[in-house]
């Protein structure tokens, strides 16, 4: 991807309107599905433009472009907030979003790599992204690739053992071209993470599985920018796994920090009153 934003502001404005868009169609899309992933999209919007917008390099022409950095959403339910942006970097036609979960459409609540362009892995199945992640980042070392794995986890997914087994893996294979995201936004579909299965301390834990571990605010664009600029080298030793401070429904006050936005539908007169707060969002 050719960056064409100038300036530390100019790639923080594009992020910010970016994220935004993608809320907006998170919106519009699940509004013609009638029922979807609002809380989990919305806490991932920033991560999602950042990584689009200024970190990841790949070819929207090409999308089987083998030196290109991967993406993997293990926390596949939140697939509806990324299809805008893969659509507006030109995978394919924003048009084709229109057709959103209906019959015969690729564009369904979780994605399929054999249907959409740009999407690297059909997941969903919590706990599997981090595996296929180690298993992409052997493979770049096999090839004498240079690129990265990039797998988002929601906070919910760290319960799962195999997210453990994978973590492991990563550093017994010195995979430093492995980055590990966890969107932390502290709910999960059945109600409030620590409540379920507390999986604190977080950091501590990945540190103690022998990765570089960075913490930050999820939301804050000019965080995320210089968190993603200043990784270790993609040859180097140790993978890194940045835990990202959220809020699950971030942008929509009635929705966050609320695990019953997890999967819903709005009214009409919520549409509304969501979309006018995205909006006049900074």
């Amino acid at each position: 991807m050719s960056n064409t934003i100038s300036g530390l502001q100019g790639k923080v404005d594009l992020i910010k309107e970016k994220a935004k868009m993608s809320r907006l169609e998170t919106i519009r899309m699940i509004s013609m599905a009638k029922s979807g992933h609002y809380g989990s999209s919305f806490s991932s919007s920033e991560i999602f433009a950042t990584l689009y917008y200024h970190v990841m390099d790949y070819d929207a022409d090409n999308p089987k472009w083998e030196s290109r950095d991967r993406f993997v959403m293990g926390k596949g339910h939140s697939a509806v907030g990324v299809y805008s942006i893969l659509a507006d970097v030109g995978f394919y036609p924003k048009k084709d979003l229109d057709t959103y979960t209906q019959l015969g459409s690729p564009f369904g609540d979780h994605p399929d790599m054999n249907k959409i362009k740009g999407i690297d892995f059909s997941s969903g199945s919590i706990g599997h992204g981090l595996s296929v992640g180690v298993g992409m980042s052997l493979a770049a070392r096999v090839d004498g690739e240079k690129y990265r794995s990039y797998i988002l986890m929601g906070d919910g997914e760290l319960q799962e053992g195999q997210v453990w087994e994978a973590a492991m893996s990563a550093a017994n294979f010195k995979l430093g071209n492995l980055v590990a995201i966890v969107d932390n936004n502290k709910v999960t579909v059945d109600g409030n993470t620590h409540e379920l299965m507390n999986i604190e301390p977080i950091k501590e834990k990945w540190e103690s599985f022998g990765w570089n571990v960075i913490e930050i605010d999820g939301h804050d664009v000019e965080t995320l920018i210089d968190t993603f600029d200043n990784l270790p080298s993609a040859d180097s030793d140790v993978p890194t796994a940045i835990i990202c401070d959220t809020v699950a429904g971030k942008g929509v006050s009635f929705m966050e920090h609320g695990y019953e936005w997890h999967v819903a539908n709005l009214g009409e007169d919520d549409i509304k009153r969501a979309v006018e707060e995205i909006e006049g969002g900074n």
